[in-house]
């Protein structure tokens, strides 16, 4: 029984028979590692891009859903006829403080998004595009059936993605659909 053992290198390192290290190897090797590092620089680009690709949407899907929460949390307040939340003390709107309602539970996502409001009092639409124009009816009166709708738009932050959306603007509708309890005053 022949049995070949690796020869040992002057060094103490082990090769295997016909597998020696010469300079031509080396070489060989390194033009390797270089041809990598090419090979990501090729690729590298194309995949940043789509990673930032998809964190932008994240974070506008993320818009979206903190949104349609800060809107249903508004629209539950909206309902009970309250004005405690209004900024101002001395003489508190309901329609204040139900966008205050809103604005809080917003995470300060709110002044960001440029809502304007859609709010359908028991079928009737009206639109609210500027903070003049909101009124003591707008949420509607005991009993009515209120959509509380609110249309936003958030910048992406993506360049290569802009384009593929209106002005750049990610726009996007959330509602919330509830009616009124049975409070006092109209």
């Amino acid at each position: 029984m022949n049995m070949r053992l690796p020869m040992r290198h002057k060094h103490g390192r082990h090769h295997r028979p016909g597998t020696q290290r010469t300079p031509r190897t080396i070489v060989a090797r390194c033009r390797q590692r270089g041809a990598a590092a090419v090979e990501f620089a090729l690729i590298a680009p194309l995949l940043f891009l789509l990673l930032f690709v998809g964190l932008d949407l994240c974070i506008s899907l993320w818009v979206n859903l903190t949104m349609q929460y800060a809107v249903r949390e508004g629209a539950r307040y909206a309902v009970t006829g309250q004005s405690n939340l209004d900024p101002n003390a001395s003489n508190r709107q309901r329609y204040l403080a139900v966008i205050q309602e809103i604005r809080n539970s917003s995470m300060g996502l709110y002044d960001m998004v440029s809502p304007s409001y859609t709010i359908t009092v028991n079928g009737k639409s009206n639109n609210y595009a500027a903070q003049g124009s909101y009124s003591n009816t707008m949420f509607g009166n005991p009993g009515d059936i209120i959509v509380l709708q609110v249309n936003c738009s958030w910048p992406l932050l993506t360049p290569l993605a802009r384009p593929f959306f209106a002005n750049g603007l990610y726009t996007f509708s959330v509602a919330a659909t509830m009616r009124n309890e049975g409070f006092s005053g109209g």
